[in-house]
């Protein structure tokens, strides 16, 4: 099922988290398609970074403050007068919640009760859809596609956070809008996403590209995990996909949905030979011979629900998506404009 363009002209969309890799990718593509989008969030965690590069700002209304300010969050939201909310606002690294434990659960669970509470104060407001990840799943490191009824869980202070994410969710659902026919809340569960504009830290794509551009041979700590790699666009187009189903039917469509992958996943290896072959020249890599925090090393997803209820389904199949990852940031160091690139790479997606 293809995004349906004409839904978005004009919706006032408040998205947090919009000057990630992820939200900026869809503060674009919505702002591209009309809407109205109001961001919340903190300044963008690395320079560069794809929200400054595309100068995505003068097409929205853009707020930099915190997920964890209440107070500050309930302001903006009820001036802002949104009918659609997307939360994306996270501390999405795993080996940063090692780190810092507490501050990962005070942005990621708390972060997500204020986006709830201050949703619920705003009479604007039509639709409510929950990023969280993956992760959110009680990981048995089995060969199985996790469903939507699966345990919550997660080792790690990330993983864990994100299962409280999604608890927080269906706890507000049940709570405050199980009667409310007009009001949609759902969450959306999706894994490691790549693309154009990632510089994150501790992420194998944007380690790859700086260490390529550097001419550096890069460090792979855990090249045979595997994990249900998608492009960045995929779940974004279900995330759009299921806001308009919510739309529509708010009690049909308020639940947890997954968003995977095309086609069955692969070892970190395979995508650093594919990534290094793309690239050319001082492309190299070697496994990493220091010890790392647990990270797991099996996750995947099964999507059918999202197939059969949405008639949602993935479209690129790895190799594309590393093209177009590779190319975008090839055009970025070679002086290019990837603003138009980004564009059209949406473009192209939404045709394919």
């Amino acid at each position: 099922m293809k995004t349906n363009n004409n839904f978005w002209q004009g919706k006032n969309v408040f998205l947090t988290g919009h000057t990630g890799f992820k939200g900026s990718w869809l503060a674009l593509w919505l702002t591209h398609l009309g809407a109205n989008v109001t961001g919340y969030a903190l300044n963008p965690l690395t320079e560069p970074n794809l929200f400054t590069v595309l100068d995505i700002e003068k097409n929205m209304e853009d707020h930099r403050d915190d997920i964890r300010d209440l107070s500050c969050l309930k302001k903006v939201v009820k001036s802002s007068k949104p009918e659609i909310i997307v939360h994306m606002a996270a501390q999405s690294l795993v080996r940063e919640s090692y780190k810092d434990p507490v501050g990962t659960y005070a942005t990621n669970v708390m972060g997500t009760v204020n986006l709830m509470e201050a949703a619920r104060s705003c009479d604007s407001v039509r639709a409510i859809l929950i990023v969280t990840s993956d992760k959110c799943y009680e990981n048995r490191e089995l060969d199985y596609g996790y469903k939507e009824t699966d345990t919550m869980g997660g080792h790690d202070p990330y993983s864990s956070s994100k299962g409280c994410a999604e608890l927080v969710t269906s706890a507000f659902r049940r709570s405050f809008y199980a009667n409310v026919s007009m009001i949609a809340v759902a969450s959306a569960r999706a894994g490691n996403v790549i693309g154009g504009g990632d510089w994150s830290a501790n992420r194998i794509i944007p380690d790859a590209i700086r260490s390529f551009s550097s001419n550096q041979q890069l460090q792979v700590r855990s090249p045979d995990a595997i994990r249900p790699w998608q492009h960045v666009l995929e779940p974004l187009s279900g995330y759009m996909t299921l806001c308009e189903k919510m739309w529509d039917q708010p009690l049909k469509f308020s639940d947890g949905w997954n968003f995977g992958p095309l086609e069955s996943i692969r070892e970190v290896e395979e995508i650093m030979n594919r990534v290094s072959d793309l690239w050319g020249e001082n492309a190299e890599w070697e496994r990493s011979i220091v010890d790392h925090p647990y990270e797991a090393t099996l996750l995947k997803l099964d999507i059918t629900k999202a197939k059969k209820k949405l008639g949602w389904a993935p479209k690129w199949d790895l190799d594309t998506a590393l093209e177009k990852t590779v190319s975008w940031y090839k055009s970025y160091y070679n002086g290019e404009d990837v603003g138009e690139m980004s564009l059209k790479q949406i473009e192209e997606y939404q045709i394919s």
